[in-house]
């Protein structure tokens, strides 16, 4: 939540203001800015959002949907008051920093920039094979976001949400992407649906819109049956764009096999 002292608060209008500058204008006239806990990596705080639901019964019909949809202009993004710190990293690229030959940490948005930043690291620290996901508020750009996560699934990497962790929106997507999955037990998933770039969500295009289709083919091809993925994807757009619904570890391990 949201620190009384003033520079905290001059801190988060600050960022405020950069995330208004840096999202497209139609983003601009309706993003509410969601806050969740921040921390630095060296005082990690604890302050998981518990939540119990329903598995929401799936709309969408598989066959009417198309194999390819169009995902560069929507976006899933919950950005936090302040992103935590990484510490001291051998090198950095984007959200990216690289902690040791095996390990990356992660605090950031995905941009369009992120998957080239995410082939240097690679090509530079070619024996990575650890994620751990520190602060990640989600996406800017669902097509780049969906291309970062093949990327970590094809490079074999697991991923980790640590004690005290926060993984929201279409980072959640790139949790999903892991070889592995891990996750502390106070780690919070943030889910809401996405939204495109004139304001639409997801349950304002008919079941059978073929935008639907990249989305449920990514959570077969992590791993899910048809039944989680349709019931995953429900529940994800059951929250409009501007709320968060915050779920635990016990309630990812409904969807995917965690490690």
């Amino acid at each position: 939540m949201a620190s009384p002292i003033a520079l905290a608060r001059t801190l988060f209008v600050a960022l405020c203001a950069a995330v208004l500058a840096f999202a497209p204008v139609q983003a601009q006239q309706g993003l509410t800015v969601t806050t969740t806990v921040s921390w630095t990596w060296e005082e990690v705080g604890s302050d998981a959002h518990g939540a119990v639901f329903d598995e929401e019964a799936a709309l969408f019909d598989d066959d009417a949907l198309a194999e390819d949809a169009d995902m560069a202009a929507t976006r899933r993004y919950a950005p936090s008051e302040a992103l935590a710190t990484l510490g001291r990293a051998k090198a950095h690229y984007g959200p990216f920093a690289v902690i040791d030959a095996a390990t990356v940490r992660m605090a950031g948005d995905v941009t369009s920039a992120t998957p080239r930043q995410f082939a240097a690291m690679l090509a530079a620290f070619p024996g990575l094979k650890r994620l751990e996901m520190v602060d990640c508020p989600g996406s800017l750009d669902e097509e780049a976001n969906l291309i970062l996560a093949r990327a970590i699934r094809r490079a074999g990497m697991e991923t980790v949400v640590p004690s005290g962790g926060s993984v929201r929106s279409g980072a959640v997507e790139l949790w999903l992407a892991g070889s592995t999955r891990r996750a502390a037990s106070d780690a919070e998933f943030g889910v809401h649906s996405w939204a495109d770039d004139t304001g639409r969500e997801a349950n304002d295009y008919a079941a059978s819109d073929p935008v639907h289709a990249e989305y449920l083919g990514y959570y077969r091809e992590m791993g899910m049956d048809d039944a989680k993925a349709r019931a995953f994807y429900a529940l994800t757009n059951s929250t409009p764009f501007d709320e968060v619904r915050y779920l635990t570890r016990d309630d990812m391990a409904r969807f995917v096999t965690l490690h």
